[in-house]
């Protein structure tokens, strides 16, 4: 990942094509030693390809991926902020009770007496 990354950084930078060498800089100047295996293989896959088309089609590659929890929030946020907010209020309702229950377990705990009274 850290030699498309410095790949990207130096095509940003301005290099249509980047080098082995400018990769290379690129990584040694946050000190990391590049393997020549690995950065050859991004070079030979990246090379005479547009950064802007492999990186849009990867978007509609990653478009297709289920996202677990990430599929959730939009369809709640497409049904209304009333059932939102509806769903908020009993969650805080409960959130008191536990509180009040925990407060009460600890003033049976010391039976009245403080430590320090």
């Amino acid at each position: 990942m850290r030699y498309v990354a410095a790949y990207l950084l130096a095509a940003l930078g301005g290099k249509s094509s980047p080098s082995a060498k400018d990769i290379k800089d690129i990584l040694s100047s946050v000190g990391i030693e590049a393997d020549e295996e690995r950065l050859n293989k991004v070079i030979s896959e990246l090379s005479g390809k547009d950064i802007n088309e492999v990186m849009n089609s990867g978007l509609s590659k990653l478009a297709s991926v289920p996202a677990g929890g990430a599929v959730a929030a939009p369809t709640a946020a497409a049904g209304g902020g009333g059932a939102a907010g509806a769903g908020a209020a009993p969650d805080a309702a409960e959130e008191k009770k536990e509180e009040k229950k925990e407060e009460s377990e600890e003033s049976d705990e010391d039976m009245g007496f403080g430590l320090f009274d």
